[in-house]
């Protein structure tokens, strides 16, 4: 079963390296991707590039290379980051602190699962965090410089990384503050932030995906147990009101098209990753082993095929649209990026096809991981 899965988060990988991966301006040894497919001369030319949506596609190129390592892979690796550095002006920080996080997790695990380590960047970016503490000011930490909204898709990836760089202490506060500020005390999702004192009561997928990433780190790292409940109670939150019929919901394209794969990712990690130290463990990570493989059955049954690879649809339990180079273009838009007309358009949507491939890979392998392999 785990080579079925394999082979078709390989086909995810092709798809997106044909349609997406190219050399930034000419750039010898650098590679980003194209935000879309269809692409417009200006996504073509990076004059768009949405540095989150870069730091997932490093996150799934180390997922390949853990699944089936190659040396070839192993340098596109470098070449996305050279990439994105290069975008970048130079630097691997920007404003707001939830792109950071993203980047700072693919740059740790692009160091220690693909040995392509990258030691000053992921300094730099754990004193951006570390400094950006401010529980004077209600968090958390903030989405971005200047700003009172202290929100799950800062915090969560932000602590996830400290974790793993040995913050732990930081990274336990920081989950606390998420348990004891954004939980919904009737579903126990976890709203989205808190701004200005007053609550922002969305509940997006990729929300309840970092909490549980965070929560199982701390389960693993740590000796206090109520980061293993916390995972409990959350998984079956998700089971109970983010995945209809087993399904993980989608969030149309834009940024919205990460979201579902995400919160896959982090199922993944508990259902390989989570310590089982009494039958609460086991049915937490059955619970989420099996959200990930149904909505990835779901995901591969609902693909179209264009010229012999996938493309993955926005909403899982839907059949994909193949996309035109007509319609409106995903845009930029106060601190988000908007959806194209045709959601299958975007980078992010096929990103959270292959970012999903690739966990039901790892739990259908059935790794009883450590937390350092994931």
């Amino acid at each position: 079963m785990d080579q079925l899965w394999a082979n078709r988060a390989g086909s995810a990988e092709a798809a997106i390296t044909k349609r997406h991966l190219k050399t930034l301006w000419g750039v010898p040894g650098t590679q980003l991707g194209v935000v879309a497919w269809p692409a417009a001369r200006k996504y073509r030319k990076f004059g768009t590039w949405h540095y989150w949506w870069q730091a997932h596609l490093l996150d799934c190129l180390v997922d390949a290379q853990v699944r089936d390592p190659q040396p070839e892979r192993k340098l596109k690796i470098a070449r996305q980051i050279r990439g994105h550095r290069l975008r970048n002006n130079l630097r691997w920080t920007n404003d707001y602190y939830d792109d950071m996080a993203w980047l700072a997790i693919s740059l740790e695990r692009a160091g220690r699962l693909a040995d392509v380590p990258r030691p000053r960047a992921l300094d730099k970016l754990s004193e951006q965090f570390l400094n950006a503490w401010v529980p004077e000011d209600g968090g958390g930490i903030p989405w971005r410089k200047q700003d009172q909204f202290f929100n799950a898709p800062a915090n969560g990836p932000a602590a996830i990384f400290l974790a793993r760089h040995d913050r732990l202490r930081r990274a336990q506060q920081m989950s606390d503050w998420l348990d004891e500020t954004l939980i919904d005390p009737e579903t126990h999702l976890v709203f989205d932030g808190i701004k200005s004192g007053s609550m922002v009561r969305a509940q997006y997928t990729y929300c309840q995906g970092v909490v549980l990433g965070l929560e199982t780190e701390l389960a693993a790292r740590t000796e206090d147990g109520d980061h293993a409940k916390r995972v409990h109670r959350l998984v079956a939150a998700v089971r109970d009101h983010m995945a209809p019929e087993g399904i993980i919901k989608g969030a149309g394209g834009g940024d919205g098209g990460l979201f579902n794969g995400i919160l896959a990712r982090y199922l993944a990690l508990v259902a390989t990753s989570l310590p089982q130290n009494d039958a609460d463990d086991e049915a937490a990570r059955d619970t989420a082993r099996k959200l990930v493989l149904t909505s990835a059955e779901a995901v591969w049954e609902n693909r179209q095929t264009v010229e012999d690879l996938p493309l993955f649809a926005a909403f899982w339990d839907r059949t994909a649209e193949i996309p035109t180079a007509a319609g409106k273009q995903a845009e930029f838009v106060e601190g988000a990026v908007n959806a194209s007309e045709i959601p299958e358009r975007d980078l992010s949507v096929q990103l959270s096809g292959w970012m999903l491939l690739e966990a039901a890979h790892t739990v259908a392998s059935g790794e009883s991981n450590t937390i350092s392999n994931t």
